[in-house]
């Protein structure tokens, strides 16, 4: 149940394959663009799944990234291309909430909490080949903590100094949804007042997209158009295509920012998480533990399921986790029908694995702050299971909202929700 004293959203940003920035993301989200293009990181003409998710580069556009614009360029070299998103999105978020403390007190009040699902497999690939070629007597001495899924977190906590605790979730494609969790958690037992919390990842490389093809989980249908290939619910769904950035978002205790004269731009109200305890890779068909986590997050919030009005779900674009989620959603939801909105916007982003959830909690933030649920791309033929609800096909809808639940889930069976109300 919600307090008088609820914990809220001061800042965010973002870096994915629609732009550098959260302004960036949601004006090309609204307008229905696809970061999805032909994978130029390597050769991918033996590849099976010849299309990615990609962050475009600022020398290609003008709202792309250049990792100099946030890091020393002698400190781009020892990191990975996620610890740089990641050092992109907290920049962006801290600015934003004006948290940049000088104390040591607010330094150690302040925890660090950033997910990934892989962290830096194109240096663990690039450094396999450089001892098969060349001997491991040439590899940096920055091979290590290039690649540590957890050296996002530790370079955002050197950098701002923050000594509070600090922690990395690496359970697949919902660990930035727990990510944000555990942060709200530390803030409710008083071991952190701040928290920088999210996901980063940069896993477009030959052992992800190789990997994930032989599992049969990739998009290989849509190599001609990339930006057709991601389509939750839609009936020509062929898998989902992998992508890559980073987003943050701060919290804090609404005294606590009002305190500062910071501006709280939602509320995060609930989160739930739970084990399917079912498969390695699928969902349970029925979304039994994907329910469990719903209703937690609900609990949490102390909203009941007629109070949500949109849901940002986690739907990939495979025909198996998106019946799953379908099922979960409608074992909680299910008499709502066309009263719920329930979109996925990695029809526009791909999926950015463990960066999933932090990328989807800024676009649910977004949601509640323009009154407006960012279309499903690519949804010409919708499912019949899914189309109970309101999946607003290819243009955004403006609709009050009040109460947004993100679903994030993983291999392994992890399930995450969480749910962002209005301030």
């Amino acid at each position: 149940m919600q307090s008088d004293d609820p914990v809220v959203i001061t800042g965010m940003g973002a870096v994915s394959p629609l732009g550098v920035g959260v302004a960036t993301n949601w004006e090309r989200l609204l307008a229905g663009k696809s970061g999805i293009v032909r994978n130029d990181r390597f050769d991918v003409s033996a590849f099976a799944s010849q299309i990615a998710g990609l962050v475009p580069s600022k020398s290609r556009d003008e709202k792309g990234f250049d990792p100099t614009d946030f890091i020393d360029p002698k400190d781009v070299k020892k990191m990975d291309v996620f610890i740089q998103y990641g050092l992109g999105a907290a920049q962006e978020a801290l600015e934003q909430a004006g948290w940049m403390p000088e104390s040591d007190e607010d330094k150690a009040a302040t925890a660090t909490i950033i997910a990934s699902g892989v962290g830096g497999s194109p240096i663990m690939a690039q450094t396999a080949q450089t001892i098969a070629e060349k001997g491991p007597r040439r590899l940096s001495p920055f091979t290590v903590p290039a690649f540590l899924a957890n050296l996002a977190a530790g370079w955002v906590s050197i950098r701002y100094g923050f000594t509070g605790p600090i922690g990395t979730p690496v359970t697949a494609c919902a660990a930035s949804a727990q990510a944000i969790g555990d942060g709200l958690r530390l803030i409710h037992t008083g071991e952190a007042d701040v928290v920088v919390c999210g996901g980063a990842e940069g896993s477009v490389d030959p052992i992800s997209i190789g990997g994930f093809a032989a599992a049969r989980a990739l998009c290989t249908s849509y190599n001609d158009a990339p930006e057709e290939a991601s389509r939750p619910f839609d009936a020509k769904r062929a898998g989902f295509v992998l992508s890559e950035g980073a987003a943050m978002i701060v919290i804090e205790r609404l005294s606590h920012a009002q305190k500062r004269g910071a501006t709280p731009l939602a509320v995060l109200s609930g989160y739930g998480t739970s084990a399917d305890a079912y498969h390695l890779t699928a969902g349970h068909p029925e979304g039994l533990g994907a329910q469990v986590a719903m209703r937690h997050a609900l609990k949490m919030a102390g909203i009941s399921p007629d109070e949500v009005d949109y849901i940002n779900a986690h739907s990939t674009s495979t025909e198996v986790g998106d019946a799953a989620e379908i099922a979960a959603i409608s074992g909680v939801f299910g008499a709502r029908g066309k009263s719920l909105a329930v979109t996925s916007t990695k029809s526009s982003t791909g999926h950015l694995l463990g960066a999933a959830g932090g990328i989807e909690a800024v676009y649910s933030v977004m949601a509640l702050r323009d009154q407006t649920i960012p279309a499903s791309l690519n949804l010409e033929e919708p499912d019949p299971v899914a189309d109970k609800f309101d999946l607003v096909p290819n243009t955004p809808k403006q609709k009050p909202l009040k109460h947004v639940l993100s679903n994030s889930f993983g291999f392994g069976g992890v399930n995450a929700s969480l749910v962002f109300s209005a301030v």
